[in-house]
């Protein structure tokens, strides 16, 4: 069979049939009168091996390798090529991961699509420096990959370039909130953590549902991030929690303030006062019992001043001293 017929047979072209006898691969048996290259069953049956064998992503070498070697073992050899189909297959998922935030972002210019893809390869870098730099130079109305400033504040360390990808989650008008959802439900604590503190500096309505969840997280940390700031927007669902923050001296000036800002509301100071005195009752704790003092400074109203008259009179000579300053303030 001649070089042609063979090509359009197997799909082959000419010039890689010629290319496979060059370097020995496949070297027809015979030649004619006219020096024409020509097959016989089993170079096309070769030739159907080299081509096999090529799907698997061998090289030349080691395709002729393979056919010609009687030791030849192919286990390390398949070893490899997978290592290098996977490692292949990462950045082919890494190449479509960042053509989806492209895609994501809907930038209307090339500029636009210049300035995401630059964004992306920064958060690549090693260097937090870089990092932070490459976030805070969007400016406002620019197209954000969202779905990879979730993704990188969910993982980032430095707390400098952490604080920079929130402050552009919070320019992204609730934008990504269905992302760090999904962090909030991480089996990783410091993922929970990163994403409730995210959500947190969101402005916008649907943030306070995420963060009410959070109020149940197994994790205190967690807990106490939502707290706070459902407490900083008045949700009265941060109550208890704010005041167990007191009693145990979690970020106890902060949940004090948070209280004061809830208890701006007659009902409401009323019952965060009550809350209080139940709890200076239940606890012998000397310092719990100071501090629950001090957070009674931030409560307006008369059932606040009530309980510091109270507590001006306490046992303990810090708790009245600190009650009696109060009251004088």
């Amino acid at each position: 069979m001649l070089i042609g017929e063979v090509s359009r047979r197997s799909g082959v072209s000419t010039r890689m049939l010629r290319h496979y006898d060059a370097l020995g691969l496949l070297e027809p048996t015979g030649r004619t009168s006219s020096s024409y290259r020509e097959y016989s069953a089993d170079d096309i049956r070769r030739l159907f091996h080299v081509e096999s064998l090529r799907t698997l992503g061998l090289s030349l070498h080691d395709t002729k390798r393979a056919l010609d070697e009687p030791g030849f073992a192919p286990a390390e050899l398949v070893g490899e090529l997978i290592r290098r189909t996977r490692a292949r297959i990462a950045t082919e998922e890494e190449l479509l991961r960042k053509l989806e935030c492209v895609d994501t972002a809907a930038p209307a210019q090339w500029e636009a699509v210049m300035g995401i893809v630059t964004l992306l390869r920064a958060l690549e870098s090693e260097s937090g420096a870089s990092r932070q730099q490459a976030v805070l130079a969007q400016h406002e109305g620019a197209s954000l990959p969202v779905e990879a400033l979730v993704e990188a504040v969910l993982s980032e360390d430095d707390p400098n370039v952490a604080g920079a990808l929130r402050w552009s989650l919070a320019r992204a008008a609730g934008a990504g909130l269905t992302e760090l959802a999904v962090g909030l439900d991480s089996a990783v604590v410091e993922v929970r953590r990163r994403a409730v503190v995210a959500i947190a500096e969101v402005p916008v309505a649907a943030a306070a549902v995420l963060l009410r969840r959070a109020l149940h997280d197994c994790d205190v940390t967690v807990r106490d991030r939502a707290a706070l700031a459902l407490g900083s927007r008045r949700v009265a669902e941060a109550i208890p929690a704010l005041l167990a923050m007191v009693v145990a001296g979690r970020f106890d000036v902060e949940a004090a303030e948070a209280l004061g800002l809830l208890a701006e509301g007659a009902a409401a100071a009323a019952d965060i006062v009550g809350m209080m005195r139940d709890e200076l009752e239940r606890t012998d704790d000397i310092p719990s019992r100071l501090r629950i003092t001090q957070a009674l400074a931030e409560l307006p109203g008369v059932a606040a001043r009530e309980v510091l008259t109270e507590l001006a009179d306490d046992a303990d000579r810090t708790i009245a001293a600190t009650a009696a300053a109060i009251l004088r303030r």
